[in-house]
């Protein structure tokens, strides 16, 4: 079982950027945070690096189960996604796989709500083009 699930898209950076949060949250999700880290390593590094960013994830009652069920899951919170140009152009969008990554937490309680938490991300990634 990988980690991520991805998807090269068709649309341009901003725009996929867009779909990604109107998509999440369809889902119940909304941005906690996010990294640009294009920006970051020019800042901190002078790199020039391509376009990257991470979008922290939450659903609210997701996450307020999880806590319930494991008080330590918040380190592996929220749920991360990466939109990014590809060497080669492209956009591509990677979502963390909560089911793969809830069976080091090895708690079975967790790992069903990671299960719908999973289901949901597929379906942002499916609606992107």
């Amino acid at each position: 079982m990988s980690y991520f699930f991805e998807k090269t898209v068709s649309t341009g950076y901003d725009e996929t950027l867009d779909a990604v949060t109107a998509a999440l949250k369809t889902e119940g999700f909304g941005i906690l945070s996010e990294i640009d880290v294009q920006a970051t390593l020019k800042l901190k590094l002078n790199a020039d690096v391509r376009k990257y960013k991470i979008l922290g994830a939450c659903n609210p009652p997701f996450a307020n189960q999880a806590i319930h069920i494991e008080e330590n899951v918040g380190l592996m919170m929220p749920c991360n996604v990466v939109v990014q140009e590809t060497e080669g152009g492209k956009i591509k969008v990677s979502v963390i796989n909560p089911t793969a990554a809830m069976q080091a937490i090895g708690n079975q309680n967790l790992s069903e709500l990671a299960v719908e938490i999973t289901a949901r991300l597929e379906r942002v990634i499916n609606t992107l083009g």
